[in-house]
């Protein structure tokens, strides 16, 4: 018999795999779908641009107003929302859903990470166990499901794109543009291999709409119901707007935190060239867009699969070693990305980079989250909130420059910044080895236990969005 707090952990997990079957698929095909005019990037980039402000002061006000549970339900309206405006896809349409799916990202991982904690606490009470190991327990629960929506939203698109032949037929002069040989600003803009049947979208977009819905119905009928009270106790710092606002950038006096900003900002940069770049200038230039799906299921099983692993080997190999083994991965694939010439004869070799790429961003998800769990402990909320800025603000640039800029000198802007990485972070992990930073004191742990078990859970959540 599982108890009620377990059962509910169930109906987060689920409501949240639903969701983001929809939005993790429609993710990953804006740069394709959508490549006129760079629609589908532009929404991208306004997307983590709304994250950024919402971030910053809407979470306690959503969630001090409606509470956990329908701050979830309603924060999961904006990402259906974002559904419907890739119906019928323009300027109009897809531009004013970005901003309502941004603004409500933030207030739906915040409750999502207050509901669990509350859930654990509570549970942890009654069988009197220590809470932050039910929490942990809980969390783990959450992501094994949750990130299995990679794989079932990217196969959706694929099944469903792959009805259509004509878009399979890429002709021989197409090829000679794909990957790094041509600027890549238009690729297959006016081919019929980058878009399929319009019936296909639409009956793809209605299935997004559809589990997205579904998602909504999952959690309002299904999810029981925190009070507000509690809630609030949870939720941490209880200081005027003013003060909580500027907290964010109070930290950055801390020449820790100013260090690692390439190191945050360059897991947004490396993350939508995948979904971004690769996906439209190697993946459906060279074999049609209904591979996306497919290529980045490899990409999502990758780094669902190794941050399990790298997880449990973090305490045996270090922190600085699994940075060095996703900053080898990346620089490997970003060179032979500048070479490489894709053709649908080398069918493999598509798959070889999401998973090389997905083995080296769930490092950099992990232990860059990880790092700032230890090195802010006691400014956990303005901690987190500077990553989750300084990382949507990585997703911001590389989106905006998108439609500017060629294929090769966006590579060489990702190797900039990568370098830089390697040059910053070893700065602090130095530091950090020299002078540990102390361990947060019990009492203070327990007088802030709201605040602080809600900050650290959030290290998993923020780059989800």
């Amino acid at each position: 018999m599982i108890s009620r707090n377990f059962k509910n952990v169930l109906v987060v997990s689920i409501g949240f795999l639903s969701l983001f079957t929809a939005y993790g698929g429609l993710q990953s095909l804006q740069s394709s779908l959508n490549a006129e005019q760079g629609m589908g990037v532009a929404s991208l980039s306004v997307i983590y641009a709304s994250i950024i402000v919402s971030s910053m002061f809407l979470p306690p006000i959503i969630i001090k107003n409606l509470g956990c549970k329908w701050s979830i339900v309603a924060s999961m309206a904006c990402y259906v929302a974002y559904s419907f405006g890739n119906l019928y896809p323009g300027w109009y349409t897809l531009i004013p859903t970005s901003v309502i799916l941004g603004l409500g990202g933030a207030p739906l991982w915040s409750a999502k990470c207050t509901y669990l904690t509350i859930a654990g606490n509570s549970q942890a009470a009654k069988d009197g166990k220590k809470g932050s190991d039910v929490i942990n327990q809980y969390f783990g629960i959450f992501f094994f499901i949750f990130q299995s929506s990679a794989v079932w939203g990217n196969l959706m698109s694929s099944l469903i794109f792959g009805q259509d032949t004509t878009i399979a037929n890429i002709p021989e002069e197409q090829l000679q543009t794909c990957g790094a040989a041509d600027c890549g600003l238009n690729v297959s803009s006016n081919s019929t291999s980058t878009r399929p049947a319009e019936t296909l979208v639409v009956t793809l977009v209605g299935c997004y709409i559809g589990v997205g819905v579904l998602a909504m119905i999952i959690v309002a009928v299904f999810l029981d119901n925190i009070d507000r009270e509690q809630a609030s106790e949870f939720r941490g710092n209880r200081e005027p707007f003013c003060h909580t606002f500027l907290a964010t950038f109070r930290l950055l006096k801390d020449w820790r935190l100013v260090t690692l900003i390439p190191l945050t900002m360059y897991s947004g940069f490396e993350q939508s060239f995948l979904s971004g770049e690769y996906t439209k200038n190697y993946v459906t230039c060279a074999l049609g867009i209904q591979y996306v799906g497919f290529v980045m299921m490899c990409f999502g099983a990758s780094n669902s699969l190794f941050s399990f692993l790298f997880g449990r080997l973090a305490r045996y190999v270090g922190r600085s070693t699994l940075f060095a083994l996703a900053a080898v991965a990346n620089l490997g694939c970003i060179i032979a990305l500048l070479f490489w010439r894709p053709h649908p004869d080398e069918l493999p070799v598509f798959f070889v980079f999401p998973a090389l790429w997905g083995m080296a961003d769930a490092i950099w998800q992990t232990q860059t989250n990880a790092l700032y769990g230890i090195l802010f402990h006691q400014d956990k909320e303005a901690g987190f909130a500077n990553y989750r800025m300084w990382e949507s603000l990585g997703f911001v640039i590389a989106f905006a420059y998108s439609t500017f800029l060629c294929l090769e000198y966006k590579l060489y802007i990702l190797l900039a910044v990568l370098v830089l990485t390697i040059v910053t972070y070893p700065i602090v992990e130095y530091y950090e080895h020299k002078n540990p930073t102390l361990p947060a004191e019990k009492g203070d742990y327990e007088s802030h236990k709201g605040t602080d078990r809600i900050a650290g859970n959030n290290i998993i959540c923020q780059s989800k969005m």
